[in-house]
């Protein structure tokens, strides 16, 4: 049976995007007007990290980002919005087989399947998997849980799309593009 670690790489990713999602989430996310919503940067951070280093790191560095956010802002992690960012990067990095972007360029097309997916993955978590376990787990109100996580989903998405967009186009544009160099 073969075992597959995680590389240094992917550790050390890991930390530092678990770091900067903290931080994102921490100190530059706006009040939607939802209690305990808002509009959140992060999440166009998660979707450039996971797309460049694939599900696991996805998974862990929302996981722990969002678990730190939660920890130091309301003394205890939401597990549920906890494992759905988790979920959000997990599923976002299933995309690196697709979106390749050592190759140097990401055309019109990676970019539109990259949204229509993360709206997909967004609305999943947000609207479906979040909701539904506060509701199960903590036995929150349906009706305010799944506003939260409309609202979320949303917000999210336009993050997701805007941010991570930006993200992914700037850091394809600094690699050599494949077969690109000619000999003299």
């Amino acid at each position: 049976m073969h075992k597959r670690k995680l590389s240094v790489q992917s550790v050390v990713a890991i930390g530092i995007g678990t770091a900067i999602l903290f931080l994102l989430k921490r100190y530059v996310s706006i009040p939607s007007g939802i209690p305990n919503t808002n509009i959140d940067t992060s999440y166009g951070f998660l979707g450039f990290i996971a797309i460049m280093f694939g599900p696991i790191v996805g998974f862990f560095v929302g996981f722990f980002g969002h678990s730190l956010s939660d920890l130091t802002q309301f003394g205890a992690p939401w597990w549920t919005w906890v494992f759905t960012t988790g979920f959000i990067g997990f599923a976002i990095g299933l995309l690196k087989k697709y979106i390749v972007l050592a190759d140097g360029k990401i055309g019109l097309k990676k970019l539109i399947i990259y949204n229509i997916y993360q709206i997909l993955i967004n609305v999943i978590g947000w609207v479906l998997i979040a909701p539904t376990g506060d509701v199960l787990i903590y036995s929150e109100p349906s009706n305010k849980v799944y506003l939260q996580g409309i609202i979320s989903a949303i917000t999210n998405s336009i993050s997701t799309g805007v941010i991570g967009t930006i993200l992914l186009v700037m850091y394809a544009s600094t690699k050599v593009e494949k077969g690109s160099l000619k000999k003299e």
